[in-house]
This record gives C-alpha cells, sequence and structure tokens, in this order.
C-alpha cells in the first residue's frame, strides 16, 4: 500500500490546518525583542501571560512579518518541565497566530506554573485566542 500523495501546491491536505512550519511566524531569539515586548501590552490568561507590540516602521524587519518568542521562568519547573510547557505554546502558536495574530506585531507567550504544562490542549488554544482578543480590541 502507497502513501497518499501530498497535495503539489505546498498546503496542508486536513482541511484548513495550517502547515507544520508556519511560513509568516518567525522566532524571536534576541534579548532585545524580548525587553521590547516586556514593556508594551500585556495580557494574562489561565495558562500563559501574552505580551504584543506592534513594531516600528523604522525596524529592519519585514512588515508582513509575525514574531512569536517562548520563555518560561525556573518557576514552572525543571528543564524538562519548562521544555513541555514551550513545546506546548510553540504548537498553539503555530495554530492560532497565523489567523488571529496580526502581520507587524511581535508575541512573547510566558508559561505559567503548574498551568501551562497540565492545561488542556483545547483550553490552551482558547486562551491565546482570548488574549489576542483582548490585546487587539485595544488597538482598534
Amino acid at each position: 500500500m502507497t502513501p497518499p500523495e501530498a497535495p503539489k501546491d505546498g498546503t496542508a491536505s486536513h482541511g484548513d490546518m495550517p502547515p507544520a512550519v508556519s511560513v509568516c511566524l518567525t522566532v524571536l531569539k534576541n534579548r532585545s525583542d524580548f525587553l521590547a515586548a516586556a514593556r508594551a501590552r500585556r495580557q494574562g490568561t489561565g495558562a500563559m501571560m501574552v505580551q504584543a507590540r506592534k513594531r516600528r516602521d523604522a525596524e529592519e524587519v519585514p512588515a508582513h512579518a509575525i514574531r512569536v518568542g517562548f520563555t518560561c521562568s525556573k518557576k514552572v519547573g525543571n528543564a524538562v518541565a519548562r521544555n513541555r510547557a514551550k513545546r506546548r505554546m510553540r504548537e498553539v502558536a503555530r495554530l492560532i497566530l497565523p489567523t488571529r495574530g496580526k502581520p507587524g506585531w511581535d508575541y512573547v507567550l510566558i508559561g505559567r506554573k503548574d498551568a501551562t504544562a497540565a492545561r488542556p490542549f483545547d483550553a490552551l488554544q482558547g486562551d491565546l485566542k482570548y488574549a489576542l482578543k483582548k490585546l487587539h480590541a485595544a488597538d482598534a
């Protein structure tokens, strides 16, 4: 039996599911980007804190890019617990940010102790959707 062929146009074959590697998301890596987001808007939810900032035109980043960063403090637990929480936040961001995030914005997702790793995945998605709605409502 041969495996089913992937679509030729590079789109996901499972409905409207985003691709495994999102084209429009870029990962924040510089400390200065995290610090800039920390000075901007924030919205807490049951499982995470979401910081968001609209980038200035003077920054050397493509205007259409959505950038996202992930962090967990040592309060979340040991390295295994922190990495598990960040993996879950990365997957939620991959699913939600391409459709709900705004181009030209940076987002930082911060894991919470005993909540991010233990929260049901659909509730984790709902938390990010709620936070984005609240953060962007203040922009409108």
